[in-house]
């Protein structure tokens, strides 16, 4: 049984960032791709490894680092949901839809 899912989004992200490196080095891709399924695997078993970015999302929020990407994750559910996988130099506040509340759309 799965531990965590992937939002619509985030399995989207998933693939951009696979295409997107692809382009240059197929290899790469593979890479990156593989460290960020083995990191959602150890968030999965250990959710509360992720920061708090309370700068970009509510407490129910978490986040992880691998490479460059963001892994944005609400860190209670079971499984856990996987909502984002951001290149950390764009606009996450942007792309992550916060509300006036400062809360995940």
């Amino acid at each position: 049984m799965t531990s965590f899912i992937l939002t619509p989004l985030a399995r989207r992200d998933v693939g951009d960032i696979r295409d997107y490196i692809a382009r240059d080095d197929v290899a790469a891709a593979e890479r990156v791709v593989d460290a960020l399924e083995a990191a959602i695997g150890t968030l999965s078993e250990n959710p509360a490894l992720g920061h708090l970015r309370e700068d970009l999302a509510d407490r129910r929020h978490r986040f992880w680092l691998v490479y460059s990407y963001l892994i944005v994750y609400r860190f209670e559910t079971k499984p856990l949901q996987i909502i984002r996988v951001l290149h950390a130099a764009r606009d996450a506040r942007t792309l992550l839809d916060i509300g006036s509340e400062g809360t995940l759309s």
